[in-house]
């Protein structure tokens, strides 16, 4: 067996999709509630909200570009494999 592993897309589950998008409802409803109810004035409930959702859309973005990264090493990977495969199929070891 070689080194190279094969790799195949993941497919998640109904349950497993759902699962995630609860658990990040729920997440943000708890702090959104969690600062509405903070004993402070609305300027830090607003600093702390605005801290809320900038934390989120940086998340987003950084799991979306550790996605396209892996991706993009699988497609250069595929396209090694064709070049190989091509070059060994060319190659006639009895044609010197």
């Amino acid at each position: 067996m070689s080194d190279k592993q094969i790799t195949t897309p993941t497919v998640h589950t109904s349950a497993w999709i759902a699962q995630t998008w609860i658990s990040f409802t729920v997440s943000i409803a708890a702090t959104a509630i969690g600062i509405v109810y903070l004993p402070v004035n609305p300027w830090m409930k607003g600093y702390l909200g605005m801290g809320t959702l900038f934390s989120i859309g940086s998340t987003i973005s950084l799991s979306k570009t550790i996605r396209d990264v892996e991706e993009s090493k699988r497609v250069l990977s595929r396209l090694d494999e064709a070049k190989l495969e091509k070059l060994l199929a060319e190659h006639d070891p009895f044609n010197s």
